[in-house]
């Protein structure tokens, strides 16, 4: 893998998303965590419709915290695994305000000591709320830079470590990006639609997968 090569996939992949860029909608540090919490087994536009109410009568961890996690969960069913979630949620909600002053900490250590939040949750939070560069493997992200050639790890934590080695820092956040909308849109995990894809040039390698 040459960085000719790499650089060819990411202009590829700019050709087709030049506007790439995160599809849930938040408007803060907080806002950005519980929306990246909730979309496990959901579409962002699932988690849209129920966030812009939620957002509203719960718009901070002061305000989370005082819920129980049963009287979240209907506010939240819609989204799927909300029994969990929800007991997540306002874990982390209560945390942020006994050991944060219910401000979202701007470093993964911190993130990643928050119920529910994992690596891949933390550097989301890291690169949308705080401008961080980072490269968050979601399962898009996991499944296409497999596919075309970008890594070859089998867990998460693995193939970001790869990527951070083969793409430019600067364009991590990008590069995220760009790979989830082509996960989305075209490179889909049964019906990779190949024909129109400007990778399909011997580069992808989804046979051997």
């Amino acid at each position: 893998m040459t960085s000719q090569w790499v650089e060819r996939v990411l202009e590829g992949l700019e050709s087709l998303y030049p506007e790439a860029h995160a599809e849930l909608h938040f408007s803060n540090p907080y806002e950005t965590l519980i929306a990246t919490i909730l979309p496990a087994q959901c579409t962002d536009k699932r988690v849209n419709m129920v966030t812009e109410k939620l957002f509203r009568d719960y718009p901070d961890a002061f305000a989370m915290a005082e819920l129980t996690p049963e009287e979240l969960e209907p506010k939240i069913r819609e989204c799927g695994l909300y029994r969990n979630k929800a007991k997540n949620i306002v874990a982390a909600s209560r945390m942020l305000v006994e050991k944060f002053d219910g401000k979202v900490p701007d470093n993964r250590t911190d993130l990643m000591s928050l119920p529910g939040v994992g690596q891949k949750t933390a550097g989301v939070v890291l690169l949308a709320a705080f401008g961080d560069d980072q490269i968050p493997v979601d399962t898009h992200v996991f499944r296409v830079s497999r596919r075309i050639g970008l890594a070859d790890a089998n867990t998460p934590e693995k193939v970001e470590q790869q990527l951070r080695e083969v793409l430019p820092h600067e364009k991590w956040s990008f590069a995220h990006h760009l790979i989830i909308w082509h996960g989305r849109r075209c490179c889909a995990a049964r019906k990779p639609e190949c024909e129109r894809c400007p990778l399909n040039d011997g580069t992808c390698q989804k046979n051997n997968l």
